[in-house]
């Protein structure tokens, strides 16, 4: 645990490391940099929380259904709207990384 808070720490201040080569002056005067950084914080962030989220809810179905075989049917459709709902977040966050990157 302790060596994944230092590999966090070390991508964070290698990520704020990296905002002043990024935040060049664009044509239009706006910071086309920071939409790039918003953008790609966005879908990676959402990937990442949703695939936590899909193992720990696929971890909790398949647990339930090894304690109890004959419960099988009333877990595994839950478990796939669930697993739905979870996806259809990451993906509207990738339609906004897709605008913040346009914006740039």
């Amino acid at each position: 645990m302790k060596n994944f808070f230092r590999l966090s720490f070390i991508s964070a201040l290698t990520l704020l490391a990296s905002v002043p080569a990024l935040a060049e002056e664009v044509a239009g005067g706006k910071g086309g940099g920071l939409y790039a950084i918003g953008a790609a914080l966005a879908i990676g962030i959402a990937a990442f929380g949703g695939a936590i989220g899909q193992g720990k809810a696929a971890a909790a179905a398949l647990d339930g259904i090894a304690r109890n075989p004959a419960a099988q049917g009333k877990i595994f459709v839950p478990m796939i709207i669930g697993l739905a709902l979870i996806e259809s977040l990451v993906i509207y966050a990738l339609i906004i990384a897709f605008n913040l990157s346009g914006k740039a």
